[in-house]
């Protein structure tokens, strides 16, 4: 399967808000604050308002269900919606939970990206499915994504 780079995705998150214990696991919804992203062919600003709807579960893994918009420089808005995981060895995911900085190497982080927009200049993105690569920052997650061809 081949893929090309979308773009690099920085966003950055509020302290969370910390639901607790549901019924398929704990819950925590980090919101998301700002952000950038630029690519070769469309680069921007993370919109305040989205949010990072995780569940830590039983088994260990992290599910990530993100939803944000963003503002391409040209003044699109574009819908993006993710879901994916994350997990690793123990100490790992301790070192990732106390806000350091870890070798994405590490662990796996993963996501499955859809995207829907108006802007005709980038109708593309609603005919294609991206998947993602994570670095967890102590400030939020640098994605690396690559539109699946």
């Amino acid at each position: 399967m081949d893929s090309r780079l979308l773009m690099m995705l920085q966003v950055f998150v509020s302290p969370p808000q910390k639901l607790g214990a549901v019924p398929h696991g704990t819950r925590i919804i980090a919101p998301i604050t700002s952000g950038t992203f630029e690519g070769p062919r469309l680069r921007g600003k993370v919109l305040p308002g989205g949010g990072d709807w995780t569940l830590s579960r039983s088994d260990a893994v992290l599910e990530l269900d993100l939803r944000i918009t963003l503002e391409t420089d040209d003044g699109a808005l574009i819908s993006m919606t993710s879901f994916g995981l994350r997990h690793g060895p123990p100490e790992v995911l301790a070192a990732l939970a106390r806000g350091e900085s870890v070798d994405p190497s590490k662990y796996y982080f993963r996501t499955a990206r859809r995207f829907e927009t108006s802007a005709p200049a980038y109708a593309f993105l609603n005919r294609l499915i991206a998947i993602a690569s994570g670095d967890r920052r102590p400030t939020g997650p640098i994605y690396t994504i690559n539109e699946i061809l």
